[in-house]
């Protein structure tokens, strides 16, 4: 069980840390420590800085040896935005070919939402997000850039093995996870205004949909489904959704579900060898660098998602149940700073809880 470790940025490597911490314990329960070998990379903001290289030349061959990555964040004040996104982010994302964005948005025990009257009952639905074409291929460009004659394009990519690979998983995860209230799948795109490639996404999901007649489905315009997040989220079970959409969408449920301090999220290539990337949604906080504000559950929640994704099905459940004992009888927030424990605190709290 290879697993390589980017701590990335800020306060990224305090997080992986933590996360790493809660991963050597449930492998010693679960009697699983003597496959675990974890691989520390170097590669962020202070790496580019001294080598102009984001990724290594080698940087996805090395990768593709490894059975999952676990990414603290990636975000440092000294480069320029956007630099270590797509050279980084991005560029593995698309070269391992992760070709999902697995988003589950789960309300822990204890955790505040600012949704009025909403508990954990109601907000526990999953977001399956296209995670290779869109906007995010980097097609279009600039013309007269710096005029004021300045023309600048950017032009979402779809194709039909893209679209059907998406939702093809999205309706084996919604059986999988096998809703007691029903298994729903909702298509999430804008077919009354983008007429060519939304109708490309529709056209492909009815057809998928006759090969999984046990799964309900349904379909929501973006707005009404941003809406619907906000009033209902009781309504979702399992959302497939664009790259595009799927980035808007998941960062407005992070917020229902408590913070960016609880949301993690897996970039996952499903595939035979595939190598999968898994890690928390808040981003390098640098500010908080050195001072054990941060809040690392939600990277001990992509360590659950990870294991998950490895088969080890029971250890994952077991993080899960320490994660929401910790969030529901010790943690007085989900805030930085807030928390009335430290970063490293919070992690032994969970190795209490996993023992």
């Amino acid at each position: 069980m290879k697993i390589a470790i980017i701590g990335g940025d800020g306060t990224g490597p305090e997080v992986a840390a933590e996360g790493v911490k809660v991963l050597k314990s449930i492998a010693k329960i679960e009697g699983f420590a003597d496959q675990l070998d974890l691989t520390e990379l170097d590669w962020g903001g202070d790496r580019y800085l001294k080598t102009g290289e984001a990724l290594p030349a080698d940087g996805l061959d090395q990768l593709r040896q490894f059975d999952a990555i676990l990414l603290g964040a990636v975000g440092h004040p000294d480069v320029a935005p956007g630099i270590l996104e797509r050279k980084l982010l991005l560029d593995l994302r698309f070269g391992l070919d992760q070709y999902i964005n697995l988003r589950p948005v789960k309300l822990f025990p204890g955790v505040e939402t600012p949704l009025k009257d909403k508990g954990p009952d109601d907000i526990d639905f999953v977001v399956v997000r296209e995670n290779t074409e869109d906007l995010y291929c980097g097609a279009g460009g600039f013309m007269h850039k710096g005029t004021p004659n300045e023309v600048a394009t950017q032009t979402a990519i779809y194709t039909r093995k893209g679209c059907e690979r998406c939702i093809r998983y999205a309706f084996e995860y919604t059986q999988k996870r096998n809703n007691p209230k029903g298994k729903k799948l909702t298509l999430v795109a804008k077919t009354n205004v983008l007429t060519t490639g939304h109708d490309l996404w529709w056209r492909t999901f009815n057809e998928v949909a006759a090969d999984y007649p046990d799964v309900e489905i349904d379909y929501n315009h973006v707005d009404a489904c941003c809406m619907w997040i906000v009033k209902n989220p009781e309504f979702y079970d399992v959302i497939v959704t664009t790259n595009m959409f799927g980035d808007i969408i998941t960062d407005l449920s992070g917020i229902i579900q408590g913070g960016m301090g609880v949301a993690a999220g897996g970039n996952i290539n499903p595939e035979p060898g595939g190598v999968s990337m898994f890690e928390p949604m808040g981003g390098s906080a640098p500010k908080y660098t050195g001072t054990g504000k941060i809040n690392p559950i939600a990277t001990i929640n992509a360590v659950s998602m990870m294991l998950e994704q490895l088969g080890q099905s029971a250890a994952a459940e077991r993080v899960m149940s320490a994660i929401m004992y910790v969030t529901d009888t010790k943690m007085k927030s989900q805030s930085a700073g807030k928390m009335g424990y430290t970063t490293s605190e919070i992690g032994d709290l969970v190795l209490d809880a996993l023992a």
